[in-house]
């Protein structure tokens, strides 16, 4: 068996995500697309590859545009013949350590998402923002204060 593609893993990966923010399981999007979960599971691994049909079959059943599952990845490099020289260095190595990938993140992604109401959203993220800050600062050595000479 050989090593999936690079690009066949992180658009797999993209898929997977977009997948379990929206809430759907591997079966519901399979019914979707016409594919048994099974082979969502192996594009989501990037064993199987997805041709030019069966990426824009998910990109409608998801919702998205078809440059989503490339969103991140990287520009192809060009010669002066307009051929492609290979990927500039892919940001999929970044994405495999990712705490998006966290099931604890994905809730909150899925819940963020359910709220409707633009200005609340925006206050939840001002919100994690300042607890956020409010924790580094927390966890920042502070400077002991200075004694005084007697």
């Amino acid at each position: 068996m050989s090593t999936p593609h690079p690009v066949d893993v992180y658009v797999g990966r993209r898929l997977r995500l977009k997948r379990t923010i929206l809430g759907m399981s591997q079966e519901a999007v399979g019914k979707q697309i016409g594919v048994t979960f099974q082979q969502i599971q192996k594009y989501e691994r990037g064993i199987n590859r997805m041709g030019a049909s069966r990426l824009y079959d998910f990109a409608r059943a998801l919702g998205v545009q078809i440059a989503y599952f490339f969103e991140g990845y990287g520009d192809y490099a060009l010669d002066e013949g307009g051929n492609a020289l290979g990927m500039s260095e892919p940001e999929a190595a970044k994405f495999e350590n990712e705490k998006i990938n966290n099931r604890e993140t994905l809730e909150v992604m899925r819940a963020y998402y359910r709220i409707k109401n633009p200005a609340l959203r925006k206050r939840v993220v001002d919100l994690i923002k300042a607890m956020a800050a409010e924790d580094h600062d927390d966890a920042s050595p502070r400077a002991k204060p200075a004694t005084q000479a007697m």
